[in-house]
């Protein structure tokens, strides 16, 4: 008998044009080996605190809605957390999801790019890959991790010609120096599977759950960007070509 396959997800929910293209059965995992500054999903950081569950009851659930988020020009988007800290589970729903002939959606951080097999990403049609900072230490600081593995990453879903879309979350302060950017940018236009940039601008949505977690949200008093730096750090990436929201 197969092996049952389980994971602990947080939540799901639809969403429409953010996650991926059309409307999405989104799913929140558990876990993630990042501390982001900015992060507005901190109850997703320690698997203990996820439901345990069988993909199978993800899939049932997922079902419920397919024709849904089909008619829609969706399918569904596996997020977190960071679904690559759950390896396994990802590549099960991924798979069954591709076999079901729904449109998949990998949004990841892309630090443990190296746990995703050659075959999850074939069961991948896009990936959303959040790059954080393109200078290495701020990376460091505003993440508590490393970014090499990220662009490894990348480079090497070019090499695979999968899809993506990249998300860089805009925060003043922190990764707004023009320098950094059109490094980062150089770097995307060097690679022939990026569909769109989207810069998304830093928001404290997420403050109410660090208080009902108990924690202090580090970027209380950050500001957050106006529309001028918005659009300056969205028009360097156009400059080199790129689609950019």
């Amino acid at each position: 008998m197969k092996p049952v396959t389980t994971g602990r997800i947080h939540s799901w929910d639809l969403s429409t044009g953010v996650d991926g293209p059309g409307t999405r059965f989104v799913l929140f995992v558990n876990g993630c080996p990042l501390r982001c500054l900015y992060c507005a999903n901190p109850d997703t950081w320690h698997m203990r605190d996820g439901r345990e569950v069988t993909a199978d009851e993800v899939m049932a659930e997922i079902d419920k809605y397919r024709v849904f988020v089909t008619t829609a020009g969706g399918g569904v988007t596996i997020t977190g957390g960071e679904p690559l800290l759950q390896p396994a589970f990802t590549a099960e729903l991924l798979r069954r999801c591709r076999e079901a002939g729904l449109h998949t959606a990998l949004d990841t951080s892309g630090f443990l790019g190296a746990r995703a097999t050659d075959q999850l990403l074939a069961d991948t049609d896009l990936v959303l890959l959040d790059i954080k900072s393109f200078d290495i230490p701020t990376y460091r600081k505003l993440t508590g991790g490393e970014l090499a593995p990220t662009l490894s990453f990348a480079t090497r879903l070019d090499r695979l010609g999968i899809p993506m879309w990249i998300r860089y979350v805009l925060v003043p302060g922190w990764n707004d120096d023009p320098e950094a950017v059109a490094g980062l940018a150089q770097f995307v236009a060097g690679l022939g599977n990026v569909d769109r940039v989207d810069v998304l601008p830093f928001h404290k949505l997420g403050a109410a759950k660090y208080e009902a977690l108990g924690i202090p949200f580090p970027l209380r008093d950050n500001p957050v960007p106006d529309q001028t730096l918005t659009e300056r750090v969205r028009k360097q990436f156009r400059e080199l070509g790129l689609v950019a929201y």
